[in-house]
């Protein structure tokens, strides 16, 4: 049987939790800021959880974590 690979992009993009969870990035945060008001930017910051209805692909993504 093969090896099972880590999806490399879903890699930099996720990370494991010490509870098992994976923490992620929120979106809309990289450019044309201008037009986002600074509560909508702030709200923006940190790290959120993937949620549970995603937890299964992204633990498939990545197998080794």
């Amino acid at each position: 049987m093969p090896k099972l690979r880590t999806n490399r992009g879903a890699a930099k993009r996720f990370a494991k939790t010490g509870a098992g969870h994976f923490k992620r990035r929120h979106s809309h945060k990289r450019h044309i800021l201008t037009s986002k008001s600074a509560k909508r930017k702030r709200q923006l910051r940190g790290n959120a959880l993937v949620a549970h209805a995603d937890e299964r692909e992204v633990q498939q993504l990545l197998p080794n974590s």
